[in-house]
């Protein structure tokens, strides 16, 4: 029963302790863990001044034990989400409405489904309902004019729906482990076309003379987030994009998640030119950035999509989720699946043009994954 009022965590998550925060968040999905968090903000990559003030709930019980949780943010705009609200904001903007400050139920810079509403698990379901319930009052208090539960695992995107949130779906590409003992098991069940287009693109990439690694748990080292953060700096240059991690967050998360992490890395004669950052979960390996030196046809692909569904079959991961788009990953044994976010709006009237456009947007979500579906690498699909 949570019988006390929540806490609004201002001052950042170091303020609870990691042994209360990780029983509510589990271990299958290492973004939400205190570890991961609090390496985001000691790091100054999401604090107040880059636009991500910390507002984390936590609810305790009558005798102060912490049973349920949530990362949250005050955001006075909507970069570093990848659900993308800008429309919203414009069209509130031009009715004369202030859309910002928001609140975030989120993990920065990280477009991985997981679980938002964490609670302990002898808690049950009648806490989720109560987190809910208080996730909503704070919304109300506050003078905010939205609030926004992204990637959440399903479960929760049904209890949002039934609060009242309005329900948002969108597209990511996972591999699924079908139990292979090989890369070649995972080859055999390919169309023959598909099947050879992957093994020519696997020799190419090594054509070169390139030798890939993996370096996990002890082996980090300072040298390897030095020349993995100059890759990751390249890229967002490259791509107009921003830099939103900082040198410090790498350094801490090597320090804190070395178990939770593999670098996998390209070399041409001993110097490194490629790097892919790999998150490990209870059932999942997880993708996040990669970088590269120079132009190495279908390295990408190698160190991004193939190492990482063979590090999964070798450590008996059930998946691959590779990150945000790419219906190029459909050709390499990636297969559509949904992703989910929950939207509370204070004003009536963007509430009704928002849920019109969710209705229309989740029907065209639906019948792409369809479409999707049925494009796949595996024989009886594409061919």
């Amino acid at each position: 029963m949570l019988s006390r009022a929540p806490d609004h965590l201002g001052d950042g998550i170091r303020h609870v302790s990691a042994a209360d925060w990780n029983a509510c968040a589990g271990d299958d999905n290492p973004f939400v863990s205190h570890d991961f968090l609090m390496a985001l903000e000691d790091s100054g990559s999401a604090v107040a001044e880059t636009g991500w003030a910390p507002r984390h709930l936590i609810v305790q019980d009558a005798r102060g034990a912490i049973v349920a949780a949530a990362p949250m943010y005050l955001k006075a705009h909507s970069f570093g989400e990848y659900v993308f609200d800008q429309a919203w904001a414009d069209a509130f903007a031009r009715a004369g409405g202030d859309y910002y400050p928001k609140l975030q139920a989120a993990v920065p810079f990280t477009p991985v489904a997981g679980p938002r509403l964490l609670v302990r698990p002898e808690e049950g379901e009648a806490a989720r309902v109560s987190l809910i319930d208080t996730l909503t009052e704070i919304a109300r208090r506050s003078e905010v004019s939205s609030l926004h539960v992204t990637f959440s695992g399903e479960a929760e995107w049904r209890s949002l729906g039934k609060a009242g949130f309005l329900r948002r779906a969108g597209i990511q590409f996972v591999w699924p482990n079908r139990g292979y003992t090989c890369f070649d098991d995972f080859l055999g069940v390919l169309s023959a076309r598909k099947r050879k287009t992957i093994q020519r693109e696997r020799r190419a990439a090594r054509d070169v003379g390139t030798t890939i690694r993996c370096v996990l748990g002890d082996e980090l080292a300072p040298r390897h987030w030095d020349e993995f953060f100059r890759f990751y700096r390249d890229t967002a240059d490259r791509k107009w994009g921003y830099p939103y991690l900082t040198r410090e967050f790498f350094a801490q998360i090597g320090n804190t998640m070395a178990d939770k992490i593999v670098l996998i890395v390209a070399e041409s004669k001993g110097v490194p030119i490629a790097m892919a950052l790999n998150f490990i979960g209870k059932n999942a390996l997880f993708g996040r950035y990669w970088g590269c030196s120079g132009h190495h046809p279908f390295l990408h692909f190698e160190l991004c999509y193939y190492q990482a569904i063979e590090f999964a079959i070798a450590h008996g991961l059930g998946r691959v989720e590779a990150g945000a788009q790419g219906p190029h990953k459909l050709a390499r044994g990636y297969l559509p699946v949904r992703t989910y976010s929950a939207h509370w709006i204070r004003h009536e009237g963007l509430r009704r043009a928002v849920a019109a456009f969710l209705t229309n947007e989740r029907r065209a979500i639906d019948a792409e994954i369809t479409a999707l579906a049925k494009m796949g690498p595996y024989r009886g699909q594409g061919d």
